[in-house]
């Protein structure tokens, strides 16, 4: 069985106008197939790609910035972010929210509503960033199965143990799973994966969240402060300000999830309006974010103090019991390797688009091949997304393996994109849409939003090249054990 087009939301409906059998299954007010995304599988979608394993690490975040300044600035971004992300939401149909001309993609809607160059710059923040996150979740993913394997080592050895292990094998293993869900058609079919990631994510911030309340009722008092990690005891001075700042830039940066948000809601179904489903899917995707992240940062520096490290189930804050952390671990695998879906579907979607529109002709990228799978029924096979897919999977493995400290990268390209994509163009966006009077008061405070982001995403991109630079002076390129 063949048949001549890719997936189905790569299309222009109107190629498909005189192929009944192919058209009767179009029937959104588009031409495209059926949307049947809900406000429940959106919010999937969206803690999927918000609570990442790095949840584990707002205790060390807490620990730089204290009682008072950690909290309040995770407070403060989960408002900005549900904020901006309710303006972008709006964005979706042009020039009316709820009965105008769909926008696919991010990219789709800056150029919509603002155009010209804005709309190159936002591809670049956009994919850029994605490329960056698939390759840190591979790493990230790598040092969770390494930490399963180190566990029972400690166990059976003793915690004076070394138990080093080689990342490479496991981030091989990774790659092998991302190749072939990668033949995951769209983001429309994601839907089950996105929800057992978001289990998952639940399941291993649950522990930590367990295992730090056990550690602080255990009679271990942590030394702890208002201003977290103390000048001249902890860190030095100069330190200090440095790793404020990348504590700041890590929870900014822990809550961005614009650079798919479109793509999620180019999966609901009209009715209710996109919008409002967005809208809601969006609060109920931070504030379950943000419980998470208050809870573990918080009560995980309550119980390791000044000293909490960088990630408490990786990095071994806590030993026993062995077999929770392991469970932990695989957890945080399974989430990542669901997430990894998340954030690499608008990157295939976007070269699959710009392939077919640049060689429509093209057999090798337009046709598809049905094969009969048992209890599945006719999955379709396009020869190019197998091979471009696979090719993207195993470039992501290799850069992770050649660069183990390319987390820090990752920090730098989220330190760029978070601004632009969270904040400026959404903003910029509904001021052009909603043809708001320049210097209004609605003008003049969105304007000192945007201002104040910038200035933190300057911020964390200087903590961000300091940290970098302190990974490459310690970095050993042949040795990859963590």
């Amino acid at each position: 069985m063949q048949k001549n087009s890719m997936f189905i939301e790569q299309h222009d409906p109107e190629a498909y106008a005189q192929n009944g059998d192919i058209r009767k299954n179009f029937v959104d007010d588009d031409g495209r197939e059926k949307r049947t995304g809900t406000w429940i599988t959106a919010s999937a979608h969206i803690i999927t790609a918000v609570i990442g394993s790095g949840v584990l690490s707002l205790a060390w975040a807490i620990a730089q910035l204290g009682w008072v300044a950690g909290p309040a600035v995770l407070m403060a971004f989960s408002f900005i972010t549900y904020f901006t992300s309710t303006l972008l939401a709006d964005c979706y149909r042009s020039p009316d929210p709820i009965t105008g001309k769909r926008n696919y993609t991010y990219m789709d809607v800056v150029k919509a509503n603002l155009g010209g160059r804005k709309f190159q710059l936002c591809g670049l923040a956009q994919y850029g960033n994605l490329i960056g996150v698939t390759v840190g979740y591979t790493i990230t993913a790598s040092i969770s199965m390494v930490a399963v394997k180190r566990s029972n080592c400690f166990h059976k050895h003793g915690h004076h143990v070394k138990c080093n292990t080689s990342n490479n094998p496991f981030m091989i293993i990774f790659a092998c799973i991302q190749i072939v869900l990668s033949q995951i058609p769209n983001f429309h079919k994601l839907s089950w994966l996105s929800i057992l990631a978001a289990i998952m994510s639940f399941a291993y911030s649950s522990i930590g969240l367990g295992l730090s309340i056990a550690k602080a009722a255990g009679g271990e008092h942590a030394r702890t402060s208002l201003t977290g990690v103390t000048v001249g005891v902890d860190v030095s001075a100069s330190e200090k300000v440095w790793k404020a700042f990348q504590a700041i830039g890590d929870i900014a940066f822990a809550y961005a999830y614009s650079t798919v948000l479109i793509e999620i809601q180019d999966t609901l179904k009209s009715s209710p309006p996109e919008n409002k489903s967005m809208k809601r899917a969006s609060a109920v995707g931070v504030s379950t974010t943000t419980l998470f992240y208050v809870l573990c940062g918080c009560l995980g520096y309550l119980a390791f103090g000044n000293d909490a490290p960088g990630n408490f189930l990786t990095g071994f804050g806590f030993y026993e019991p062995f077999w929770l952390i392991d469970f932990a671990n695989v957890c945080i695998a399974v989430h990542l390797i669901g997430a990894y879906q998340v954030f690499c579907q608008p990157i295939f979607g976007f070269v699959e688009k710009w392939c077919h529109e640049r060689w429509p002709e093209n057999k090798f990228i337009t046709t598809e091949h049905g094969v009969n799978i048992p209890c599945y029924g006719v999955y379709y096979v396009n020869l190019f997304r197998l091979v471009w897919r696979t090719l993207y999977v195993i470039v992501t493995a290799v850069l992770a393996m050649i660069f183990p400290f390319f987390n820090d990268f990752v920090g730098l390209i989220g330190a760029a994109s978070f601004w632009p994509l969270t904040v400026y163009f959404p903003v910029e966006m509904y001021i052009t849409k909603s043809k708001m009077p320049k210097y209004s008061f609605t003008w003049v405070w969105l304007k000192i939003l945007s201002w104040a982001c910038l200035v933190v995403s300057l911020v964390a991109l200087a903590g961000s090249v300091q940290g970098l630079i302190q990974s490459l002076k310690t970095y050993k390129p042949f040795q990859a054990e963590q």
